[in-house]
């Protein structure tokens, strides 16, 4: 995307203000440069928000018509919303890169044609436009973000410097002041993850930048012009907490963008797969059947609905990508050690994901007094696999299975149980196995063993059998 004020050619780019002038380049501030090149992206078809799936019809076009207002944004959504990576990537919306005067001692990065600090309006009066180097300021640069919890005044707004005191500078002069990051980022976007958590002398700064557009320290009234686009995030829960975010800077937001988890267990699919972006192939292969992949995202929905886990806090999308690289680099462990290739995921591997989960779940403490987060996990994927079981498994199949063993039948399964010990001990009742690989049909004997531990775990989840655990191997009995 190139807006027509840019010179992408970095070779040809002007390097003094009288070449800047000749160019024809004009000034914008920042919330109409992104306004423009964002309309133009939008008119010429193209994706705005890449990667960002689930949010097409709901999350977007409040985004689209914030941008289009020139508004400065709140995001908010609990954690693993991809709040974080939607601001990131408002620099798509930037020019390729923008002009600044390249002069010692300038805190800012100056629009040449518009200088903010004394600094750039000294330089440029007692100097020809020939003798004004420019220099280039890229798009990826002109973005800064920081995490609230920790960040004091100084940080983001800025501080009188002592060691300018000590070599005779007046306080009261612009000269005699450290600047923060906001003013930094003058011509650039600033954001600021957990808002809510933010010290309420640096809200009261922000507020005064989102009023007045400039900077006061320390009492000193420094009036800079500061052009600057704003970003926020925050958990609904303390956002909306009073006394958590003074008023007034909630007032002065111009849009506040709801985030959401994925409302189809498909989407959550996409995006586990997405972000995970986990090579299958490779020496080792790995084949993830797609009923695994159902149970993991099931596993995370389910969480999101328990009532033994905070629901204020959320479940991340992080928890159910972490926990399918988890299953496949199990599934592919076992296909070094056995020598399967591919190695195919089963319901065994899941038996892993403790370490992947657990800190990743916040326990509501009123519900889950008597519960432990591996009692909880382990109520989770029991229910996740039930549900995934029904939708694939119809009643009178259920009973089929059933009657075909005998009492006191026993099957034993294992992450790294060779696929073949499967099938040795189910040789005699194929007809019915076969109607459970209706799910996903294959003839592979480590296909085979991923789809006989499904079922069995989906009997176990419906309590059609019990089950015993020992040293990491599983015992299901037909009783």
């Amino acid at each position: 995307m190139t807006s027509s004020n840019e010179l992408t050619d970095a070779p040809s780019r002007p390097e003094n203000l009288k070449q800047l002038k000749e160019s024809g380049w004009q000034s914008r501030n920042v919330k109409q440069e992104i306004q423009e090149n964002f309309m133009q992206m939008l008119a010429d078809g193209e994706e705005t928000f890449p990667g960002m799936i689930g949010y097409e019809d709901t999350v977007l076009p409040e985004i689209h018509l914030a941008l289009i207002a020139g508004h400065d944004m709140l995001f908010l959504g609990e954690k693993g919303q991809g709040k974080s990576r939607m601001m990131r990537m408002m620099v798509r919306f930037l020019d390729e890169a923008i002009p600044y005067l390249n002069i010692p001692g300038c805190p800012v990065h100056e629009d040449p044609y518009h200088p903010i600090t004394s600094v750039g309006k000294k330089f440029v009066a007692e100097h020809s436009d020939e003798e004004i180097p420019i220099a280039w300021w890229k798009r990826e640069d002109r973005y800064a973000e920081r995490l609230a919890p920790g960040t004091k005044f100084a940080d983001v707004i800025g501080e009188i410097d002592p060691a300018k005191l000590a070599g005779g500078v007046s306080m009261s002069t612009e000269e005699a002041l450290h600047f923060g990051l906001i003013p930094r980022m003058h011509r650039g976007i600033f954001a600021m993850n957990e808002l809510p958590e933010l010290d309420e002398l640096v809200q009261v700064g922000l507020f005064n930048m989102l009023e007045e557009r400039d900077v006061q320290i320390r009492g000193y009234p420094v009036n800079f012009d500061i052009d600057l686009v704003l970003l926020f995030s925050a958990n609904p829960s303390t956002f909306n907490r009073s006394g958590k975010v003074i008023p007034q800077l909630k007032d002065r937001i111009g849009s506040v963008i709801h985030t959401h988890y994925p409302r189809q267990r498909d989407i959550g699919i996409q995006i586990m797969e997405q972000e995970a972006d986990v090579n299958m192939e490779g020496p080792f292969p790995v084949v993830m059947p797609y009923f695994i992949k159902e149970v993991l995202e099931q596993i995370t929905e389910a969480a999101r609905r328990s009532k033994f886990v905070d629901q204020q806090s959320g479940v991340s999308a992080r928890f159910s990508i972490a926990n399918y690289a988890t299953v496949i680099a199990s599934a592919r462990h076992r296909g070094i050690l056995l020598n399967e290739k591919p190695s195919v995921v089963r319901l065994s591997d899941l038996g892993h994901i403790y370490a992947s989960s657990l800190g990743k779940l916040e326990l509501d403490m009123m519900g889950s007094h008597q519960m432990s987060e591996r009692q909880v996990l382990d109520a989770l994927i029991a229910e996740a696999v039930g549900t995934v079981f029904q939708e694939y498994i119809q009643e009178h199949g259920l009973e089929q299975i059933g009657e075909i063993f005998q009492k006191g039948v026993k099957i034993e399964v294992g992450d790294l149980l060779p696929s073949e010990h499967y099938s040795d001990r189910l040789q005699r009742v194929p007809p019915v196995w076969d109607r459970a690989f209706d799910m996903n049909a294959s003839e592979v004997p480590a296909m085979r063993a991923s789809c006989v531990e499904f079922v069995l775990a989906g009997l176990y989840a419906l309590d059609r059998i019990s089950r015993a655990q020992h040293h990491g191997k599983i015992t299901y009995e037909f009783e």
